[in-house]
């Protein structure tokens, strides 16, 4: 099956393209199909998802895997959330970075506690849609570490594994990931081929 994964970031095209793979599916990105996505103005991500995915499918006529991922910090009551990729109005990773750590300034350690969320919504261009969730919990350091990964990756240490997700190679940071726990589920539904579909009996 050739499938648009619905982003124009490179690393995240890469983390879904290599998740994938179980599945054999083609992949391609926003790079191949260059549209103008609507605006994420849902409250969840699950809006932000379906809205991507249900729109690049309707346009360019392919399957579309859209992901709406996030930070949420228990400390800022669930701060950045849907408004990850652009907190603060800051326009560079770094910069996010930083202004997160000015806001959780004199948090101590114990009070820093956050998940991150993905949710993978795969659209048809008949209108048929599905999602599927993943969440990892950690906590936001006091200064970055690693260089891997992108995003808040070099603040988000994950205490099972003793490092942040950007000191962790892409194999390692696949298997604690939330993208990752999203692609776990959409590959256990999808092992045995498509899954059935719900059916709703017109009146």
């Amino acid at each position: 099956m050739r499938v648009l994964i619905a982003t124009s970031n490179p690393g995240k095209f890469q983390e879904l393209r290599q998740g994938l793979e179980p599945l054999g599916w083609a992949c391609v990105s926003l790079l191949d199909y260059p549209l103008k996505m609507p605006k994420e103005e849902g409250a969840t991500f699950e809006d932000n998802a379906l809205l991507k995915a249900a729109f690049a499918a309707k346009e360019t006529g392919l399957a579309a895997l859209a992901d709406d991922s996030g930070l949420e910090v228990d400390a800022l009551d669930g701060e950045p959330g849907v408004y990850s990729a652009r907190y603060g109005g800051k326009t560079t990773d770094t910069e996010r970075n930083i202004y997160l750590l000015e806001r959780l300034r004199g948090v101590p350690p114990e009070q820093r506690t956050a998940r991150f969320v993905c949710v993978l919504a795969l659209a048809y261009p008949d209108g048929h849609v599905e999602t599927y969730r993943g969440e990892v919990e950690g906590r936001i350091l006091e200064a970055p570490r690693g260089s891997g990964g992108f995003g808040y990756d070099p603040l988000f240490y994950l205490p099972e594994a003793g490092r942040t997700f950007a000191e962790m190679p892409p194999e390692e940071k696949a298997r604690y990931s939330h993208r990752g726990r999203a692609l776990r589920a959409l590959i256990e539904a999808y092992k045995d081929g498509p899954p059935p579909r719900e059916v709703t009996e017109l009146e």
